[in-house]
């Protein structure tokens, strides 16, 4: 469909409210092809890839937004990246039984005990990050509480994925009422009700195979509601080469040496990607004997 691996923003013309809906396809399929993940694991992960977009959509910023769950669970860590140009790259890190498991617990039972953290980090060095407790059965639910926390806007989410595919919309009051018709907060309070009670009856099916179109027909067409050009979503892995010879660096050079005296070349894969960087004794010696540049921020997780 033409609105797939895209990112829709709509606004009530009415009232200080806007919206965003995102369907990734091919995008979402490149970021997961390379990794065995279990059903479970592929649920919660594109929905956070979703979350991850629809956040960083309703900024103005320059850098990477970071949605991470990290707790005492089968899942150890989940992390979803998405850069200010929604390009989006996400990895899991599980106990091997989950591979092939049937895990059918919620977003709790999976991670456990633990935080859900969302990071802004600005390419001018700028670093805001708002850290929740993971609660409830779903994301959408740590979510809720992570804008409730944070003084953020009244936001809801939606969200859905599998192997084909993932979605979500995003629901947000904006604040006061500049530019709308309805200048009365409690004729806003209400709409802002009556909106979320709408989007809340969207169905997993719907959300995931309707176009954006459809969706916003489906639950506005009684309100005025305007729909921007979509902008393209891709999945993009920032790994290196350079990136990885200042990892190694990093590490120092009698540990890279050790590990290629002991392997015979030093392999470094990309847990984003699953894209192998090798080094022989040659690209060794020139790494450290030639001043190869390091990026001392730079890391393959």
């Amino acid at each position: 469909m033409h609105d797939r691996d895209s990112l829709h923003r709509f606004i009530f013309e009415h009232y200080p409210i806007r919206g965003h809906l995102v369907h990734l396809d091919a995008s979402w399929r490149a970021l997961i092809e390379h990794r065995d993940y279990s059903g479970v694991i592929r649920e919660v992960l594109g929905e956070a890839v979703v979350a991850s977009l629809l956040l960083a959509a309703t900024i103005k910023f320059e850098g990477v937004l970071s949605l991470q769950l990290q707790g005492t669970g089968a899942v150890q860590l989940l992390l979803a990246q998405c850069t200010s140009g929604l390009g989006v790259r996400g990895l899991a890190r599980y106990r091997e039984d989950l591979k092939a498991g049937a895990t059918t617990g919620g977003l709790h039972e999976l991670i456990g005990a633990g935080n859900l953290t969302v990071t802004l980090e600005s390419d001018d060095g700028s670093r805001y990050q708002g850290i929740v407790p993971i609660t409830g059965a779903r994301l959408a639910d740590s979510l809720q509480i992570y804008f409730e926390n944070s003084e953020q806007l009244p936001t809801r989410l939606w969200l859905y994925a599998d192997e084909h595919g993932a979605a979500g919309m995003l629901l947000q009051r904006l604040p006061g009422a500049p530019g709308t018709a309805v200048a009365d907060p409690a004729a806003i309070d209400d709409a802002w009700r009556r909106v979320q009670l709408i989007g809340a009856t969207l169905t997993p099916e719907e959300l995931r195979s309707l176009a954006d179109a459809e969706i916003v027909h489906r639950l506005f067409n009684e309100d005025d509601v305007r729909i921007f050009e979509p902008a393209p979503v891709y999945f993009r892995c920032r790994c290196s080469r350079d990136r990885v010879s200042g990892m190694l660096q990093g590490l120092g050079e009698s540990e890279t040496r050790s590990i290629l005296a002991e392997r015979g070349e030093v392999e470094v894969r990309c847990d984003f990607c699953n894209r192998a960087y090798v080094f022989d004794a040659v690209d060794v010696s020139q790494l450290f004997n030639k001043g190869v540049a390091s990026d001392a921020s730079s890391s393959v997780h």
